[in-house]
């Protein structure tokens, strides 16, 4: 499964969600919109105002929100 998480520095919930994926050992890409600012364009364009956003082929998850993390590990 292709998961991706959009995060920014000094964001708590991205944390939060980074050190989930890792302990349940789920791969992700991290894309930091600090680092990569066109990424904030395709985040607006899809409608998101703010982040994490983590993304999927199955599903799309915004925020800390590991009941539906956990779905990624299936």
């Amino acid at each position: 499964m292709n998961v991706k998480i959009f995060s920014k520095n000094n964001c708590m919930q991205c944390n939060m969600v980074k050190r989930f994926l890792s302990e349940n050992n789920i791969v992700f890409e991290e894309v930091n919109i600090d680092n990569q600012p066109d990424a904030v364009d395709w985040l607006k364009s899809q409608g998101y105002q703010s982040v994490p956003v983590i993304t999927s082929d199955a599903k799309t998850v915004v925020g800390f929100r590991p009941d539906q993390l956990k779905q990624l590990a299936c």
